[in-house]
């Protein structure tokens, strides 16, 4: 006779089986479940798998800057005239969906940026020429100004359709001269004003958003150290107007032999920013400001050489290690590209090179990815801006959490390319939409992911990539519809087919909220809109954010992840001891 209180021995086979699976195959902060081949599982049907799902509560794993998903802004925007309408109420709406963030003002034009204590360069504004937009379209941008100066606090204004409509076609025409700079790799000077200082910093300071503006590294004197004239006149005038900005200096300086012929080593650029430092501690407004750099890009042998270099001169001097990273040259993308496993697992090989060199001199130093995005050279229409990229996106925001990277920029939030997150026409995309999920559900407390697969072993020799990506954080503090105590799970499924998972441990028959992210039409992956549980997600018509309804799900219900999807759950009142505190 069996004992007291066993149950059936086909039973507790299977729950062997299952708790050895689920101690085997225990990932930190994510794990991929990998594809069953052809025949039954033992639970879901034909050819399903369900997956068992756990995260540590305890305590957690990783700890994320607050301002985790921040923003960056291109420098072309004053050479196309979008500067001018930052100050638009949608725009700051939108911007303000994302707070708190930091706004990163840096691209390949920063180390072109001149500055000029001018009030008012109407005058001087450069533009493809008379004939090419209506005569008083100028005077209209000066009577906005005047108008935002009137304007106490944050300054917001409105601009009538028949402005943006010539907005839009001067900075299509603007759009062809920045191209033939790009793909002939010379770039002309670009003068950043007084009063376009003025409307970046509004702009930052009405959305919540904490500036962090680039300085000109490529400014040099006979002996190649830096010259800090021109920098030092910004300075000065943004401590006048008591502005709150960090800094940096220069963007890829890895490039600048290929831009000027000029090449700087890594040893000059430390010794560039420790001069920098000097320069901030004797303006007292910016004498504790914040400095970050050396934001190299991808982190290849010479790039590598370059780091090593500056953190022996500067690795002390800086208060995070910036590098950029790009998954795909724009110029020969395809949609498939974005559901390669390969090249998303791309961005943790850099993750681990980066860290190396800087934990070689600093260990425990901050790092910050600055600038990212699906594809290089501004990306391109219908792929880095559609649904299939978003995949990309969150994979990347769910790994370098998960792998201790502190803070991560997006390039861009509008006008660069068509890597943006928000369209010309001030109409959010998919990414955008999925950073606002981000950042109403998903906390800076990362979370310790433990799968365990109920399938037969795959064929021996057959390698199977992870198409089922999961991650786990404390709910957002910020987020009053959940109490402290509950967590976040986001997913992304490439497969082509649905999967199943069910929850179980700490988080087994829990209260659960629903958001699946779909591309919304028949473009499917190329869709440029998307819905959420069904709904299409699109501003209210006052100009306002949509509130993000979730679906609840009864307790003790398995999850069923739609194909081709990115989810995000919430489970109530688990009362996770990691997630109770700030």
């Amino acid at each position: 006779m069996p004992c007291p209180g066993s149950g059936p021995p086909a039973f507790l086979a299977l729950l062997a089986s299952a708790l050895a699976l689920l101690a085997h195959l225990s990932l930190p902060s994510q794990a991929g479940v990998r594809r069953l081949p052809a025949g039954t599982g033992p639970q879901g049907g034909p050819g399903r798998t369900l997956i068992l799902l756990d995260v540590s509560t305890r305590s957690p794993l990783r700890l994320t800057s607050e301002n985790f998903l921040s923003l960056q802004l291109d420098p072309s925007i004053l050479h196309d005239g979008w500067l001018d309408f930052l100050s638009s109420r949608r725009l700051v709406t939108l911007a303000r969906g994302l707070a708190p963030a930091f706004l990163r003002f840096a691209g390949k034009r920063t180390d072109f940026l001149q500055f000029q204590n001018v009030k008012n360069p109407a005058k001087s504004r450069g533009g493809p020429g008379p004939d090419y937009y209506l005569k008083n379209y100028e005077d209209d941008i000066i009577r906005s100004d005047i108008a935002l100066d009137k304007q106490k606090g944050c300054k917001i204004a409105h601009h009538p359709d028949i402005m943006l409509e010539l907005q839009r076609e001067k900075a299509a025409q603007m759009h062809l001269v920045l191209l033939k700079e790009q793909f002939s790799n010379t770039y002309s000077n670009l003068t950043l004003t007084a009063r376009s200082l003025d409307k970046l910093y509004n702009f930052a300071d009405c959305s919540g958003l904490h500036l962090i503006f680039a300085l000109n590294a490529l400014r040099r004197n006979p002996n190649n150290s830096w010259n800090s004239s021109n920098a030092l006149s910004l300075l000065k005038y943004s401590a006048s107007k008591k502005y709150n900005i960090s800094w940096e200096l220069g963007n890829e300086p890895n490039n600048y032999r290929a831009l000027t012929g000029r090449a700087v080593n890594g040893t000059q650029l430390g010794k560039d920013y420790m001069q920098l430092k000097r320069l901030l501690q004797l303006i007292r407004t910016y004498s504790r400001a914040s400095l970050y750099g050396p934001n190299i890009g991808r982190p290849r042998k010479n790039v590598v050489a370059l780091l090593d270099g500056f953190m022996k001169m500067a690795g002390n001097t800086v208060d995070a290690v910036t590098w950029q990273h790009y998954y795909l040259d724009g110029r020969v993308a395809k949609v498939t590209d974005f559901l390669k496993t390969r090249l998303l697992d791309t961005l943790s090989d850099q993750i681990r090179k980066i860290q190396k060199v800087v934990n070689a001199h600093v260990p425990g130093k901050r790092i910050w990815l600055e600038g990212i995005g699906a594809t290089s050279e501004g990306g391109i229409t219908n792929l880095s801006d559609s649904y299939a990229a978003s995949f990309l996106w969150l994979n990347s925001l769910g790994m370098l959490s998960s792998q201790g990277i502190d803070v991560v920029m997006r390039h861009s939030f509008f006008d660069h390319g068509h890597n943006h997150l928000v369209d010309q026409n001030f109409n959010p995309l998919p990414d955008y939409w999925l950073s606002l999920l981000y950042k109403r559900l998903v906390g800076h407390k990362v979370l310790a992911v433990h799968v365990a697969g109920l399938q037969r072993k795959p064929r021996p020799g057959r390698v199977l990539r992870d198409k089922l990506r999961i991650y786990a954080h404390c709910t957002s503090y910020q987020n009053h519809n959940y109490v402290r105590g509950s967590i976040t799970l986001y997913i992304i499924n490439l497969h082509r087919s649905r999967k199943k998972i069910k929850l179980v441990g700490t988080l087994r028959d829990k209260l659960v909220h629903q958001y699946v992210l779909q591309p919304y039409g028949q473009e499917g992956l190329h869709s440029r809109s998307v819905q959420l549980n069904g709904q299409l997600l699109t501003m209210v018509d006052d100009g306002t954010l949509p509130n993000l309804k979730p679906r609840p799900l009864r307790p003790g219900r398995t999850l069923v992840i739609p194909p081709l999807t990115m989810s995000f759950y919430v489970v109530k009142n688990v009362n996770a001891l990691a997630c109770r505190y700030r």
